[in-house]
């Protein structure tokens, strides 16, 4: 076997890529890459039952979006092609075939009708071995008249079948607790632990890196190297990833797929960073902002947790965050203006200004609709909000500052340039503090206390028009709640 580390990410092609995949596909990549080795692609399309249009290409292109880059995979080809299972079925059966020869294998007649009653008997937990010890003769009249089989190995009755996987150490299974396994279905199709062990051996995967629920299911491949004599690679199984209620992260979480969190507003960046923090931590560095480049020259095995991680929104978020307030402007407005455009509609909207309001005060795309939302409808008028004890605003205040703000605003140009130093010039000549009468600006425009954005940020954004006739609205409001008083 080489020497040169070469993992290989091995999808099936049923659908979505999901959080728990993409972590794999990762992780596989920084093992091979970290090492200088090499990152292959497989698709395993063995189970046909499960396959989904258009999934394959959806894998090409989400690896792409992600930019880990494969040196061998079904459309780049390789010296090890083809990388697709259903177009490797000759390599399968000859495998099969060698196994019966040397008595490590066999043709198993058995029907749907007697597998299926055996799993219900309370004798037997699997299968029997029926077939294991049929007569030549029995076997080539079957053969001879085209009965289905199914090729299953031949599984040591005693002993232990041991293992050593690089992050769960020693792992032992006692052989009689193993089924005799299918190598080959009664379509012709190869099982997916024969196909793997098979293409594994043939592409000369030095590492198998994959999830830990496949650690109980690693004594058979095992045991398939050892049936043909042939090196067994290394194994790196990860952690599972749980949702916050401890249980196997799933659609009942929120968005568990890559293409899910991109549609929901997630930079690939961020994603990939946050999910390489599933399961594992660098040895020197307490850094958590890392780019895919930094995460190959940082990457280890032995930083890789046997403990499951938890997918935490609100931690992404915060991953998100970052990777938004590193953006240029230009590139954040870019990035958002899908989002502003259904937001706004028919309506005209200044991208840069929404840009520069929402780049420090949103943790992902989608959440714009929900920071802007006052803009097509400000909240409820309130009147306990124009109560500030440290700036001396009182509803009265506000009433007064409000009609002095709504007439200059009357005469100015609006821009920025014009805006703001008018107002400054207004609370000079009202003898209030600067704050004291922009703050009951953006409480009347928004209708909350909290806004995205300072008063002339709102101003500009609502527009001369909609700016006084909401500023007039809440005149009339605090003249009526003052009148009361």
């Amino acid at each position: 076997m080489s020497k040169t580390i070469r993992t290989r990410f091995a999808p099936s092609p049923t659908g979505f890529m999901h959080v728990g995949n993409l972590r794999s596909a990762l992780y596989e990549f920084l093992v091979a890459k970290s090492q200088g080795g090499q990152f292959i692609l497989r698709i395993e399309d063995t189970d046909q039952d499960r396959l989904v249009e258009g999934a394959v290409e959806h894998i090409y292109q989400t690896l792409k979006e992600v930019n880990l880059q494969y040196d061998e995979g079904p459309d780049i080809g390789g010296p090890y092609a083809p990388y697709v299972q259903s177009e490797r079925l000759d390599h399968y059966l000859p495998y099969a075939k060698q196994l019966i020869e040397e008595d490590k294998a066999y043709y198993c007649f058995c029907s749907k009708d007697r597998l299926n009653s055996l799993q219900e008997s309370s004798e037997f937990g699997g299968y029997d071995r029926h077939c294991r010890e049929l007569d030549e003769t029995e076997i080539e009249a079957n053969l001879k008249n085209g009965k289905p089989y199914v090729i299953r190995q031949k599984m040591p009755f005693e002993g232990v079948t041991s293992f050593k996987d690089e992050i769960f150490g020693e792992i032992s299974v006692d052989n009689k607790e193993l089924e005799d396994q299918i190598l080959i279905k009664s379509d012709g199709y190869p099982t997916y632990n024969f196909a793997n062990v098979i293409d594994d051996h043939e592409m000369k995967i030095t590492h198998v890196v994959r999830g830990s629920e496949y650690l109980s299911s690693t004594p058979k491949y095992n045991l398939l190297y050892d049936a043909f004599g042939w090196k067994i690679p290394k194994y790196v199984h990860l952690p599972l990833i749980l949702g916050k209620d401890g249980a196997k992260l799933s659609k009942r979480h929120g968005a568990t797929t890559f293409e899910a969190l991109v549609e929901q507003g997630y930079l690939t960046d961020a994603i990939i960073n946050y999910i390489a923090f599933l399961g594992w931590a660098p040895s020197k560095d307490e850094r958590e902002i890392f780019s895919l480049n930094e995460l190959i020259e940082n990457f280890t095995i032995s930083g890789i947790s046997k403990s499951p991680a938890v997918f935490d929104y609100a931690k992404l978020d915060w991953y998100n965050e970052q990777y938004i307030r590193l953006m240029s402007e230009n590139e954040f407005a870019a990035w958002i203006k899908d989002e502003a455009d259904k937001f706004f509609g028919d309506s005209e909207y200044d991208l840069e200004l929404v840009a520069n309001i929402l780049q420090n005060r949103i943790s992902k795309k989608s959440d714009l609709a929900e920071t802007l939302d006052f803009v097509k409808q400000p909240d409820a008028f309130n009147p306990e909000m124009y109560f500030h004890k440290r700036s001396k605003l009182t509803p009265e205040v506000a009433e007064t500052v409000l009609r002095a703000v709504a007439t200059e605003l009357k005469e100015l140009e609006f821009v920025r340039d014009k805006i703001h130093p008018a107002i400054k010039n207004l609370a000079k000549e009202l003898e209030y503090k600067v704050g004291t009468v922009m703050n009951p600006i953006r409480i009347a425009l928004s209708g909350r206390q909290v806004t995205p954005g300072g008063s002339i940020d709102l101003l500009l954004l609502l527009g001369k028009k909609e700016s006084i006739n909401r500023l007039e609205n809440v005149i009339a409001e605090l003249k009526n709640y003052n009148l009361k008083q």
